[in-house]
């Protein structure tokens, strides 16, 4: 084993499972093959490191809506403007193919997903989402308790959830082997306080944490805990338990790409009180399909698939006049020498803050101070085909899963992508994600491109070793995908420090959709964000007011 991988093992892994791993690298040192699945990051840079090109009069189009962004909350602007019977509008994307961090791919074995996996049931008050789900056929109708009821085949499959600790693999999340009674006693008072937050109702009858965000509470008592970090709440809760902490700081990787000291205490109690009914409930049941949440890409971008043009990434969006009207004017760039322009009555800015930053030209010559605030964290995501299911390392252990995480372990661990087919033998794709939780976002985006495609596979690969000794053996090929800025990180102060407020205001005919708007990096959030900026822009055009 030579030093650097060595010190790439120790780096992603840290130090004790790069040790481990030096003892034995001469029988397992191989790498499969793979590809880096895509790399938006090309295009982009050279949107952020070069001028807007000037554009010729006969390559301008003229459109009523023109939507800069093909990730869910483009999409769903899309859709929101076709229901409405309205389609003067194009959908321009970077990429070669929809849904963003939403994004699947598939090869022989299954289809798979490149990020979001999965979608957590909505609740009555979720009315837009549940319409949605309803145009797609998955729910069944309406319990006695109003709410809806799901199709079984899309919500996940027993067993759903285990961990895997002190050489064995338990049942669900939370580490209940060897808990001792202060474990015991403080799990069960987590639950009843996250149980009193899931009950609580504001003075309008909002829900205390909600999905979206924007149908929940802002009550000062509830706003008061993003001045927290999650960390610290816990810590003034007097929850010290390891297990507790450890599934805690689980959570905010999991949705968050932060570490739980890294994280707003909102934010983090969001992530569970907003997933309960009511008290002593279990949480919502969780929505998912091979292919995870691309599968509902697929669905949206059917609908839409005609207005769509592909690796076009927008280098300017400059509003203006023209003939005496407010118009709005996009430049995108594709592979040199392409260029074109749209001249459009309205934009759904469907992208990030940061490329808002880039590109809108009024922030680009005047950048507003909220768009500081926004910060995003780093993932690698390694799909990894088997031929076939790893051993297991114990007689009765719990069994395959669809969603398997690692108690030692700096990554999330894996789903199953064919776990919803049925299929628990022979061959299948599983979906690892590792997030970079560095203090600095910046630092984590180089340590993310510094390592190529063998780099992290083989780090995936001797991640997963520890569970599972014959990984490399049936490991057929690993692909890899790098997101720089995976999700927005809801840091203390980010949820209710004014910049998503801000950020979520017109700007001259642009509108703002992007799931960052909600602080939490949800599929939900992004539908709710892009039909709400598609709504707008049609108002401004049907009602002759531009915005």
């Amino acid at each position: 084993m030579d030093l650097s991988r060595r010190d790439l093992l120790a780096a992603f892994l840290g130090v004790p499972l790069a040790t481990a791993a030096a003892g034995a690298c001469k029988s397992k040192k191989r790498v499969p093959d793979g590809e880096l699945a895509f790399r938006p990051e090309e295009l982009g840079h050279r949107v952020r490191d070069e001028r807007p090109p000037a554009i010729p009069e006969d390559k301008w189009e003229r459109t009523g809506i023109a939507i800069v962004g093909a990730g869910v909350a483009g999409l769903s602007a899309a859709r929101t403007l076709l229901a409405a019977g309205y389609e003067d509008f194009v959908i321009l994307e970077l990429e070669s193919a929809p849904g963003g961090t939403a994004r699947a791919g598939s090869n022989a074995t299954s289809a798979y997903p490149w990020g979001a996996h999965y979608v957590t049931a909505p609740m009555s008050h979720n009315v837009d989402f549940i319409a949605l789900l309803r145009e797609l056929d998955l729910v069944e109708g309406v319990g006695a308790d109003g709410e809806p009821i799901f199709r079984e085949e899309a919500m996940c499959r027993e067993p759903q959830e285990r961990v895997y600790a002190d050489g064995a693999w338990h049942e669900g999340l939370y580490l209940h082997a060897g808990a001792s009674d202060e474990d015991k006693a403080q799990w069960r008072r987590f639950r009843e306080t996250v149980d009193r937050y899931a009950t609580m109702r504001d003075g309008k009858g909002r829900r205390a944490f909600s999905v979206p965000v924007a149908l929940g509470s802002d009550d000062a008592e509830l706003t008061a805990l993003d001045k927290l970090s999650m960390g610290d709440w816990l810590a003034r809760e007097g929850f010290t338990s390891p297990r507790l902490r450890w599934i805690v700081d689980y959570a905010c990787r999991d949705d968050f790409g932060a570490r739980a000291s890294q994280t707003s205490a909102w934010a983090g109690i969001h992530y569970y009180a907003s997933r309960l009914l009511g008290a002593g409930r279990e949480p919502q049941a969780v929505l998912t399909w091979p292919a995870g949440n691309g599968w509902l890409v697929g669905k949206l971008f059917d609908k839409v698939r005609a207005k769509a043009r592909f690796g076009l990434a927008v280098a300017d969006v400059t509003p203006t006049s023209r003939d005496g009207k407010p118009i709005v004017e996009v430049v995108a760039v594709g592979r040199p020498p392409a260029a074109v322009g749209f001249r459009a009555e309205q934009v759904v800015f469907a992208a990030p803050q940061l490329v808002a930053r880039r590109v809108v030209r009024p922030f680009r010559d005047a950048p507003p101070a909220h768009l500081g605030a926004f910060e995003y964290g780093a993932w690698m995501v390694a799909n990894i085909t088997l031929s076939g299911r790893p051993k297991p390392r114990r007689r009765g252990e719990h069994p395959f899963a669809w969603d398997n995480v690692l108690y030692d372990s700096p990554s999330l661990g894996y789903v199953v992508a064919t776990h919803q087919t049925g299929r628990d033998h022979g061959p299948t794709v599983i979906t690892y994600y590792h997030p970079l939780c560095d203090d600095d976002p910046r630092a984590a985006r180089r340590r993310l491109y510094d390592a190529g495609r063998d780099a992290w596979a083989d780090v995936a690969l001797t991640d997963l070793e520890a569970a599972h000794p014959d990984i490399r053996e049936l490991a057929t090929r690993v692909d890899v995908a790098r997101w720089g800025h995976a999700m927005v990180r809801p840091a203390p102060g980010f949820m209710f420090g004014g910049a998503r407020a801000l950020a979520a205001r017109p700007e001259r005919g642009i509108h703002f959709a992007h799931t960052e708007l909600s602080g939490v990096a949800l599929f939900e959030e992004a539908f709710h964000h892009g039909t709400r900026a598609a709504t707008a822009a049609l108002a401004a055009i049907r009602g002759g007011t531009p915005t």
